[in-house]
Parts: C-alpha cells; sequence; structure tokens
C-alpha cells in the first residue's frame, strides 16, 4: 500500500506540473524525453485523489483541465505482464462503465519498478464511441491488450511512454508555433509509434492535420 501510495503520488506531482516532481521523474531520461515531459508544466492538470471515495470506476486519481478530464488507474509492479483478475478485473469493469455512461476515456498508468528512463506506460480503457477531442486522442493512446481469452491486461511494452503522453496533451494548439518547442512537438507526432485507428484518412483531411500538428 506504502509503495503504490508513492508512485501515486510521483504521477500526481507530474501531471500537476510540479517542476521538481517532473524533474524527478525524467532524472535518467534523453534529453528529448525530458523536453517533451517537461511540457506539463505549462499546461498543468489540476489532479484530484479519488482513491477511498467509494465512488466505483473514479480511479485512483482524476486529472482535470479546461479541455479534457481523465479518471487514473495507477499500477506498478516488478513484471512487465499485469493481469486484470479478481479485484482488478471489477475495477476494469467499474471504469469501464463509468466511461460508457459520462463519455469519459479512463486511463491506466503503469508503472515498472526498476527502470531507467521514462518507467511509465499510459493505456486507455476502450469505451466505445469518443467525442471532441478525446476522440482524437484514443487514436494514439492504446487500449489495454487482450488476452487469447478476450480478457484485459497490461503489457508495459505496448504502452504508450509518459513523456510522449504528455506532449500530446500538453502542447500547445497553436499551428504557428516554432522553435524548438515546435520541432520538438513535431518530432514527437512523427515518432509516435502507435498507429491511428482510422488508417484510411482521406487527402483533405490529411492537409487538416498537417495544418494542426506544425
Amino acid at each position: 500500500m506504502g509503495a503504490g501510495s508513492q508512485y501515486e503520488r510521483e504521477l500526481r506531482k507530474v501531471l500537476a506540473g510540479s517542476p521538481d516532481g517532473v524533474r524527478a521523474v525524467i532524472r535518467s531520461c534523453t534529453e528529448e524525453e525530458r523536453a517533451l515531459a517537461r511540457l506539463v508544466i505549462e499546461r498543468p492538470f489540476l489532479v484530484v485523489r479519488a482513491a477511498g471515495s467509494g465512488i466505483e470506476g473514479s480511479g485512483d486519481l482524476l486529472a482535470l483541465r479546461g479541455d479534457i478530464c481523465f479518471p487514473i488507474e495507477v499500477k506498478t509492479s516488478k513484471h512487465s505482464t499485469l493481469y486484470l483478475n479478481g479485484r482488478l478485473r471489477s475495477q476494469y469493469e467499474a471504469l469501464e462503465q463509468i466511461g460508457q455512461r459520462c463519455g469519459l476515456m479512463p486511463l491506466y498508468a503503469f508503472r515498472l519498478k526498476g527502470t531507467r528512463g521514462d518507467s511509465w506506460r499510459i493505456f486507455r480503457i476502450d469505451t466505445g464511441r469518443l467525442e471532441g477531442r478525446l476522440s482524437i486522442l484514443a487514436r494514439r493512446i492504446p487500449a489495454c491488450p487482450l488476452t487469447s481469452n478476450g480478457r484485459p491486461h497490461l503489457i508495459w511494452e505496448e504502452g504508450l511512454p509518459l513523456h510522449r503522453f504528455l506532449a500530446l496533451v500538453c502542447r500547445q494548439r497553436d499551428s504557428k508555433k516554432n522553435g524548438l518547442a515546435g520541432l520538438q512537438d513535431r518530432n514527437s507526432q512523427e515518432e509516435m509509434q502507435i498507429p491511428m485507428q482510422d488508417e484510411q484518412i482521406s487527402e483533405p483531411m490529411k492537409e487538416w492535420v498537417r495544418g494542426f500538428i506544425h
């Protein structure tokens, strides 16, 4: 419980844009990873600790900002694969239901212990159709993978690194931005290895996307 709370506080400080919190997490990251993670300092979230509230589906943390909101379930392990059985399965189902009812995109933040660099990976719970910016973000954030029996679980290597998640949700939505920050944002998009769900995008849409991210 104590160790879990420690890592929960670690993530909470990062999402809240605490310079010290961000610095502690990116200490062993590359310079590019650090630059992307620092974007949250300029566009932080209000992070509310939901654990113990008695509300099923609220997750451990609730990250809110004017444009987006995420319930987040925090998990840590020494092993790269985490099966969601028993109580963990109930947590998943509660998050899935609240996401469907409220039009939210619940997330899992999975920290692999003993890992240098960015040790956090982000997954989303597939709740069906989303609207607005969440529908765009859902294309970039991998859903929890399924076992051969169709049961959700977490495979650390298949998640979205935290620094890329932060770049995705915290980059300025100004198409005229240039310079180093703009280059870093473009690099984060170009190097994203999570494929978009909508592979077939029309040419006009491609032009719109290109204008949006450059």
